[in-house]
């Protein structure tokens, strides 16, 4: 969606959902010595400012990760705290990792990074934050079309180890039909791949049929939800879902911690 800019969300409780379980993925994929692919659909900019006007005006980082890191959610070794110690003794205690940066922050020289982004400012944004990473860090491509589209033509990926995220912003209502069909096919043309689905939970459910055809389709799915307060009177947004298909061992309890601490909301 061109009309679509993160930055007047990052850093709120959805990211710090999809994106501590992104940081915990990745870094469990990292451990083995084998090269990974990591695709992602909806790329966004990649570097976010928290003290940008657009940041301040929704007041989503204060009540998201500003009130993760208040309340100690994650210990110093966790690799989503890692990736925020980095990234901010880079560019500055005001800045955020939005998901291609968090992930070529984990990720090693040998691996590669394949991303899509059609918005042209939010592009540029990606292309300046990922050339002005420090060597070494993981080859990267950031491609001016289609998400799915793209990803449809890249899989099998090589390297075949790795994850794939979709987080599209569903400000078009046809993508909630589409991505069932779209993971199921993803998922048969490369069947070892994690894929990792993020989805609002709004007012209305408008992901419930989304989420019955995705459990009809992938079956063997993990699917992990959790509630917040509205950031702000009249927000629609009360939760997060992810739907991960070939989810690593060891996940369940990273999600069950999750659950405990969002449940203290």
């Amino acid at each position: 969606m061109l009309s679509y800019q993160h930055l007047y969300h990052a850093g709120n409780m959805a990211d710090v959902h999809k994106h501590a379980v992104l940081a915990w993925v990745l870094d469990y994929l990292g451990r083995k010595d084998k090269p990974l692919s990591y695709v992602e659909t909806h790329a966004g900019r990649g570097l976010y400012r928290l003290d940008a006007a657009q940041a301040l005006k929704t007041g989503e980082a204060a009540a998201g990760i500003a009130v993760a890191e208040a309340r100690g959610w994650f210990a110093s070794d966790h690799p989503y705290a890692r990736v925020l110690a980095l990234v901010r003794a880079r560019a500055g205690a005001a800045a955020y990792p939005g998901s291609p940066l968090l992930a070529a922050t984990l990720l090693r020289p040998g691996d590669r990074m394949q991303l899509a982004e059609l918005h042209p400012a939010e592009r540029a944004g990606l292309e300046a934050t990922l050339a002005a990473l420090p060597a070494p860090h993981p080859r990267w491509r950031v491609a001016a079309e289609d998400g799915l589209a793209m990803a449809r033509a890249l899989v099998p990926p090589e390297p075949r180890r790795g994850l794939m995220l979709v987080d599209p912003s569903y400000e078009v209502k046809a993508e909630y039909a589409a991505l069932p069909p779209f993971l199921a096919a993803v998922h048969r043309r490369w069947g070892v791949g994690v894929l990792m689905l993020w989805y609002p939970l709004l007012e209305g459910a408008p992901h419930a049929p989304m989420l019955a055809a995705l459990e009809a389709a992938l079956p063997q799915g993990l699917r992990h939800e959790v509630r917040f307060p509205p950031a702000r009177p009249g927000h629609r947004m009360r939760g997060s879902g992810l739907y991960l298909v070939n989810p690593p061992w060891g996940l369940e309890a990273e999600l069950a911690r999750l659950s405990g601490l969002f449940a203290t909301l």
